[in-house]
């Protein structure tokens, strides 16, 4: 609500009052200048005749926010992590998603080893018949799948028509904002299970080595599953160890069981967004 100035000597408002941080009595013009009180304190704000610029003065934070009659935020500029939120669940606008995922009857004749963790492929992609060795990326101790993760390198000698299928190349800065997976057995034995989400260095030069990874990380994983079996479906939302992944890396959600009872459809879900 305003404050009226009737009656008041300048001398008791004059640091209401707003001006354009300049000594000139130019006015707007093409230069950007400050918004600021009347005793000179800048605000947030700057001003030309073409461009609003907002800039904290002091602290980052909810630096520009626009909100319902309410009060509620609609938009809001984190200058603190660099986001941009919106809508009533003032989530990120550049939000994104990805997917892994398999059926069962893709995994049913690949042969699949216990203790052992394979990539899981990526949009909607599958195995094509290819055998689940193709895909296999480091073993475990049994039940322990949380204590020995997937293997941090892969060197390719005659997979690469098989491995590039679970391939996920990520081409901006992103941060990983949450990973969450369902996965349901077809028999009435499971077993123990886990996933991991990880994220490595690929060679991308086109030569012998095309293709092979390094320096994996850890980006989300979860605590072990006990699968009983076909009658329900097991869902996890991992927990993000590692959230920013940089722009050239390859990402792969893997998938482990201590035993080989039941064959599995994984669907898998990363939400994400650009940095």
């Amino acid at each position: 609500m305003g404050v009226s100035k009737t009656g008041k000597t300048p001398a008791s408002y004059y640091k209401s009052d707003v001006s354009v941080s300049q000594t000139s009595n130019t006015g707007f013009d093409s230069t950007t200048r400050k918004l600021c009180s009347g005793d000179g304190a800048d605000s947030a704000a700057s001003l030309s005749d073409d461009v609003l610029s907002v800039q904290p003065v002091n602290d980052d934070g909810n630096t520009f926010l626009v909100k319902s009659n309410a009060g509620n935020n609609i938009l809001a500029v984190d200058t603190t992590n660099s986001k941009i939120l919106g809508g009533a669940s003032q989530t990120a606008l550049n939000t994104q998603y990805a997917h892994f995922g398999i059926t069962y009857a893709d995994t049913a004749g690949a042969s699949f080893l216990a203790d052992t963790h394979y990539a899981i492929p990526f949009g909607g992609s599958h195995y094509g018949g290819a055998t689940a060795a193709n895909y296999a990326m480091g073993t475990s101790t049994t039940s322990s799948f949380n204590d020995t993760n997937p293997a941090t390198s892969l060197t390719i000698s005659s997979t690469a028509h098989s491995i590039v299928r679970a391939y996920w190349y990520v081409m901006d800065d992103i941060t990983i904002d949450a990973v969450k997976w369902f996965h349901g057995a077809d028999t009435a034995t499971g077993e123990t299970t886990a996933a991991h989400l990880m994220a490595y260095t690929v060679d991308i030069a086109n030569g012998s080595t095309g293709g092979d990874l390094s320096s994996g990380v850890v980006v989300a994983d979860g605590a072990n599953i006990t699968n009983a079996g076909y009658e329900q479906i097991y869902y996890q939302a991992m927990t993000v160890q590692s959230a920013d992944v940089d722009a050239g890396k390859v990402i792969m959600f893997t998938f482990a069981s201590d035993t080989v009872n039941s064959d599995y459809s994984i669907n898998a879900t990363v939400k994400y967004h650009i940095r």
